[in-house]
């Protein structure tokens, strides 16, 4: 038998997670060798155990799966992850994938195309799971072409930190999540708050979630219980 393909597991879910491991041992050259309720501790297991495959829900305890992705792939670039989530919105499954995500499925199906996915990302394919795949084709037709890309200039002057500092906060994040999160002071955070305020012309948080929401830059399912 070759060699495993090891499997560390992020969703803040146990019985989820138990799940996960389930339909993972179905295969006998996946091996799960850790799991992680939060992104904080993902990240340091990650670091730690040097998995092949790194399995992140998007939404978590104390950050997004999205910043996860893209700091296992900065510290890991070997490592690959496989995004499973219950949200299906065009711009987030384009961000997880901009991020360095190579694989997306929707946690509803996840029972069916888990496996199937993981043998694409394994082989270093980008998988898409095909019940997502179909919703975002049937919503990219409903868009006129002109409005399927929406830009705006004032969103443009910010730097790219400036950008990321702008999201997380339109989520809800404080200035001191945001600070651990960034690995930067909660001053920094105030400052680039100010930055961003002063170049897009807002006012007012609300406002800003607004924006965001406007320019598809967040999923607005965030904000319902």
């Amino acid at each position: 038998m070759g060699k495993q393909t090891t499997i560390l597991i992020v969703d803040d879910h146990p019985l989820f997670r138990e799940g996960l491991k389930s339909i993972v041992s179905r295969k006998s050259r996946f091996e799960v060798i850790g799991e992680a309720g939060n992104a904080r501790e993902g990240l340091l297991m990650a670091r730690r155990l040097r998995p092949d495959i790194v399995i992140v829900d998007i939404s978590l305890p104390d950050g997004s799966g999205i910043d996860l992705t893209r700091s296992i792939r900065t510290s890991l670039p070997e490592s690959r992850v496989m995004i499973v989530s219950m949200h299906s919105k065009i711009d987030l499954i384009s961000e997880a994938f901009r991020s360095g995500a190579t694989g997306y499925v929707a946690k509803e199906s996840a029972a069916e195309r888990l496996s199937q996915g993981l043998e694409a990302v394994s082989k270093g394919e980008y998988f898409l799971d095909s019940s997502i795949s179909h919703k975002v084709v049937k919503k990219l037709m409903q868009f006129p072409a002109k409005e399927a890309k929406i830009t705006d200039a004032r969103y443009e002057t910010l730097t790219p930190r400036e950008q990321q500092v702008m999201r997380l906060l339109a989520e809800g994040l404080s200035a001191k999540k945001i600070a651990q999160k960034l690995f930067i002071s909660p001053k920094t955070v105030e400052n680039h708050r100010a930055n961003i305020m002063n170049k897009l012309s807002i006012h007012s948080t609300m406002e800003l979630v607004r924006y965001a929401v406007r320019l598809g830059l967040i999923d607005v399912d965030l904000w319902k219980d």
